[in-house]
């Protein structure tokens, strides 16, 4: 729909000025053998590796799939069990391309930009311009190499060959990166052709299914905020003797010591019955009969 293209445009920026100014004020090759490769390819992929768990983690489908699956409440028959995996397997791919948003972003943009993969190859790049030099051994030749991205290290006999690997080294990136942008682009296309040519539903109905699904949320979603925020108020009312925002309060009800003793603390839902929890320690009080019921008189005129 248009909110997730949206999401994922305003996604995609996000990660592309982030980018650029990660690289502005953090990167700084070491340009030293050995080490080029380590910090080109952790600034290359640790920030994409993030970016991605925090796609899975923002997404409401990632806890919907995962949450309560272990519960000893859940039994299912075999037939039922094969049709849950298929529906994860699919939820898990979706939720796996909204996620992906970020994190090839971050990889597109850094490859095109090119620093990065200069730093990390630029030690392992095969070149001839050191023939004239006798004696030269490969580890020279790779420590030479890996100055290349510091040019106040090359001397001056090495710049024109320096330049050279430079753009050697940014001509394979950008190229990685446009294919990797290619590619990504061509795999959601046929996703989205494969699921529409494979969807039970005619296009007008599944303009109707997705408006139907968007509108029950929103009305759950207000039917649950009301819904748990009148069971509570019971449950507030029994232990303070009035309901918040009423404004004639005659009487209000004083815990005890005991009570407030009940309600404090840390707790785990707890099963009730086969088919209701205690959401909090204030419910599982307010569901056992008090037998303390102390109450003080307010005047009319405080």
């Amino acid at each position: 729909g248009k909110e997730v293209v949206i999401a994922n445009a305003i996604i995609a920026i996000l990660t592309i000025g982030g980018q650029q100014l990660f690289s502005f004020f953090t990167f700084s090759c070491p340009c030293h053998v050995g080490q080029n490769l380590i910090y080109g390819l952790a600034f290359l992929g640790v920030p994409a590796l993030i970016l991605l768990i925090i796609g899975y983690a923002l997404n409401n489908q990632t806890w919907r799939l995962v949450t309560g699956k272990r519960s000893p409440l859940l039994v299912e028959s075999t037939w039922n069990q094969l049709l849950q995996c298929k529906l994860t397997c699919f939820v898990l791919c979706s939720i796996t391309g909204r996620a992906l948003v970020a994190p090839v972003t971050w990889l597109a943009v850094t490859l095109i930009n090119g620093s990065y993969y200069v730093c990390a190859a630029s030690e392992y790049v095969s070149v001839y311009y050191y023939a004239a030099i006798p004696n030269i051994t490969i580890s020279e030749r790779r420590r030479i190499l890996a100055a290349f991205p510091c040019s106040q290290l090359v001397p001056p006999e090495l710049s024109r060959a320096r330049d050279e690997v430079i753009l050697l080294l940014r001509y394979q990136s950008q190229v990685a990166g446009w294919l990797l942008i290619a590619v990504v682009v061509i795999t959601v296309f046929l996703s989205y052709c494969l699921a529409s040519c494979f969807s039970p539903l005619s296009f007008l109905h599944f303009r109707y299914w997705t408006s139907y699904v968007h509108n029950e949320q929103e009305l759950f979603d207000e039917a649950t905020d009301q819904h748990s925020k009148l069971y509570a108020m019971k449950h507030v009312k029994k232990f303070f003797g009035f309901v918040p925002g009423n404004e004639k309060i005659n009487e209000i009800r004083i815990p005890s010591l005991r009570e407030w003793q009940a309600i404090s603390g840390l707790a785990f839902l707890k099963l009730v019955d086969e088919e209701h929890y205690d959401y909090s320690l204030l419910h599982d009080w307010a569901l056992k009969d008090s037998a303390d019921r102390k109450y003080l008189k307010l005047d009319d005129d405080p």
